[in-house]
């Protein structure tokens, strides 16, 4: 009950889904957590739910200066990062035909701009020997109707774990990617489309998974659990598949 015990996890996306569910679990291993979220009012529902040491931070990862002040009230509560978890994105799907530049921008704004201001903003308050964590997705490596853009930003964002995975290693620090097949999340309802659509889509999707179901956030936050903990203290660089099998056969 104690794998994390006085380590501090910063969490954006934080007020729901699998955000949300890995803060429960940190927590429940003595972490202590700041959770970050667009929203003040979902924020302030979670805060009622928690227990443990922890805080809450209003923060829209596509704005520079969010970022900037969710490592700042982050660090000047709890000192040093030992854990950065980069969950934040959102996949609203669009056909190639009718992509716009505002898709593209709100995507990668999001997906891939916010998480590489956020580590650039951290990396001088995060411990030797700390975490970062990223929540990718399998879209990169199938395709996917209508998530052309996503896909894309899912694949940039890869390529940059890659990079910095190097260039932190002198100091220590894991970095580690998840890489979700379909979870059981809100953001199937913040895709724009209407109800019966999603639930077509996603009994498409169990279909396809090898296990026949969708995984939860709580299977997701078990993973970033693992990964974030000793029991991972040689485990670097890697893109986990959290999938039930639909990206291997």
């Amino acid at each position: 009950m104690n794998k994390l015990k006085d380590k501090v996890a910063v969490i954006t996306g934080a007020n729901s889904g699998i955000g949300l569910a890995t803060a429960k679990l940190y927590l429940k291993e003595d972490a202590k957590v700041v959770l970050s979220g667009r929203r003040k009012e979902a924020l302030e529902e979670v805060a009622k739910t928690l227990e443990g040491d922890f805080i809450t931070v209003v923060a829209d990862v596509s704005k520079d200066e969010d970022n900037k002040s969710l490592i700042e009230q982050a660090t000047n509560h709890y000192g040093k990062i030992d854990i950065l978890f980069l969950n934040a994105g959102i996949a609203p799907p669009t056909p190639t035909t009718e992509v716009t530049a505002e898709h593209y921008n709100q995507i990668f704004d999001i997906n891939v701009k916010g998480p590489i201001i956020a580590i650039k903003e951290a990396l001088p308050h995060i411990n030797d020997n700390g975490t970062i964590l990223f929540t990718n997705s399998i879209v990169h490596q199938k395709g996917f109707d209508g998530l052309s853009i996503y896909s894309a930003s899912k694949g940039a964002l890869r390529a940059y774990a890659r990079v910095l995975t190097s260039e932190v290693k002198s100091r220590g620090i894991r970095v580690n990617s998840i890489a979700p097949g379909p979870i059981d999340t809100p953001i199937y309802g913040k895709m724009g489309l209407p109800q019966d659509v999603v639930e077509e889509m996603g009994k498409g999707f169990a279909e396809s998974v090898p296990l026949g179901r969708f995984g939860t956030s709580e299977e997701i936050a078990n993973a970033a659990l693992f990964l974030a903990s000793d029991d991972a203290s040689y485990i670097n660089g890697v893109e986990l598949e959290v999938d039930g099998g639909l990206s291997q056969i």
